[in-house]
């Protein structure tokens, strides 16, 4: 981290630098910064946080075994055989700091999101641009105001373009993370029914989202979905119309001769300025051509040639997760089980029904959906029976209306609905529920941990 001493730091997040050491006192220059004791290496800075279960400031003479350069904190260490630098509040420090840092850097930053689709989004840029530049992305789901400054303060003097998702569920909060990101391109992938209990309606969700722009660059672009009928409602961002991408041709950017390959992904023709290029989208799904349409959209404002953005598209590969197909002796296993809303749930439930042969759902509660909770959950239901899913497993206390959507649905299909109380029950009667050669779905918001079933069903 070029030119981040102890000094710079203090002073970025006003906290007060102490250093207790009898010999000289030097002001060293912080190789990395983390709230995990765990990662501390010499040279870094420890934030100590206050967590609902852990206490950082617990973890301070482990640190300072481990060289730490310094730490920061909210009460006075009880040894003093290390700088440190006290603050009111260690995660506001934390952001301060990224905030500050970001300053420092010339690089172009992808800022992303949307409801649906930020994470394999942020794959698919990431590896547009990997084709020609050294690219620093979002790792694991550090979208939120924790995760956020701290893959800020990863990056370093070989990035050449840094890809960030940004995650909310308040507003509020996009205009602080956006304040540490300054995107230069902003990329919005729809507005969907995430986050209803705290955003009210899809219009709240447009406008909290719409928050990144408060802190983009003057010289900053916008790139949205041009489908979703409330990306189309954006104007001009600091008199620069948004490049909108999609599959209607009426967009600027768009997706023709689409060829569905089922869990193989799919082939197409995109459409850009500088010409068509043929593309093989690896993952399955129509959504992911969005995904790719918006890689293909930022890599022309970063001057990819099209053979550079085809390669890219096709070098993307599934997260654990999300949209990962897993073959075993006995099934073949569709991991989707790290989030879900009503969008993402449908948009699987599509690519289910394209698999050969038995298609299972193992679907359980999605959270954050507010007064409409019980009407969400049942139009899943109606729609995995209405789409001919063959088993439909439900597991949860929301999950019943689920199963209530396919009963009604079901009057009029073949789907078979089973409900269970919770995953422990669902996996005691797996065994007898599946089939080999049965092409399984496994779905929940992540409050649920599914990725327990499909532990079991990998083994």
């Amino acid at each position: 981290m070029k030119d981040m001493t102890l000094f710079k730091i203090a002073h970025a997040c006003k906290g007060t630098l102490v250093d207790n050491r009898e010999e000289h006192k030097e002001n060293p220059e912080v190789q990395g910064v983390v709230i995990d004791s765990r990662l501390v290496q010499p040279g870094y800075l420890f934030v100590a946080t206050k967590g609902e279960r852990v206490d950082g400031h617990s973890f301070i003479p482990q640190v300072i075994e481990q060289g730490a350069v310094g730490i920061i904190c909210e009460q006075i260490p009880n040894r003093n055989d290390i700088p440190y630098i006290l603050v009111k509040d260690s995660l506001i420090a934390l952001q301060e700091i990224a905030e500050y840092y970001r300053s420092t850097l010339s690089i172009p930053f992808i800022g992303i999101t949307g409801s649906v689709g930020k994470t394999s989004t942020k794959e698919f840029i990431a590896g547009v641009l990997a084709r020609r530049y050294h690219v620093l992305k979002t790792q694991g789901n550090y979208n939120n105001e924790v995760g956020v400054p701290l893959t800020i303060l990863q990056i370093r003097e070989e990035h050449e373009v840094a890809v960030l998702e940004m995650g909310i569920n308040h507003f509020g909060e996009m205009h602080r993370l956006s304040k540490m990101v300054r995107p230069d391109i902003c990329v919005m992938t729809n507005i969907g029914q995430c986050h209803l209990e705290f955003l009210g309606s899809r219009e709240g969700i447009l406008s909290a989202k719409s928050e990144i722009f408060d802190y983009m660059r003057d010289t900053g672009t916008v790139c949205v979905n041009g489908d979703d009928d409330m990306l189309q409602t954006i104007d001009a961002i600091h008199g620069k119309s948004p490049i909108s991408y999609g599959l209607s041709p009426a967009n600027q950017i768009y997706a023709g001769d689409i060829e569905d390959r089922g869990l193989h992904g799919s082939l197409c023709k995109l459409h850009l300025k500088e010409g068509i290029i043929d593309v093989k989208i690896p993952l399955m799904g129509r959504h992911m051509i969005y995904n790719a349409l918006a890689a293909a959209a930022v890599g022309q404002l970063l001057g990819l040639s099209l053979q550079e953005i085809a390669e890219g598209i096709a070098s993307v590969e599934a997260l654990s997760g999300r949209n990962h197909v897993i073959t075993t002796d006995h099934y073949t296993v569709i991991d989707d089980c790290y989030n879900a809303n009503p969008i993402s749930m449908q948009a699987a439930i599509d690519t289910l029904v394209t698999a050969p042969g038995r298609t299972v759902a193992i679907l359980g509660d999605m959270g954050e959906l507010g007064d409409d909770v019980e009407r969400l959950h049942t139009q899943v239901g109606a729609y995995c029976a209405a789409k001919g899913v063959d088993l439909l497993l439900c597991v949860g206390d929301l999950s019943q209306y689920i199963a209530q959507g396919a009963a009604e649905q079901s009057k009029t299909h073949t789907t078979t609905i089973v409900s269970y109380l919770d995953k422990e029950c669902l996996m005691q009667a797996l065994p007898i529920q599946l089939q080999r050669g049965d092409t399984i779905l496994v779905k929940a918001s992540h409050f649920m941990r599914f990725e327990t079933i499909i532990q079991a069903l990998c083994s």
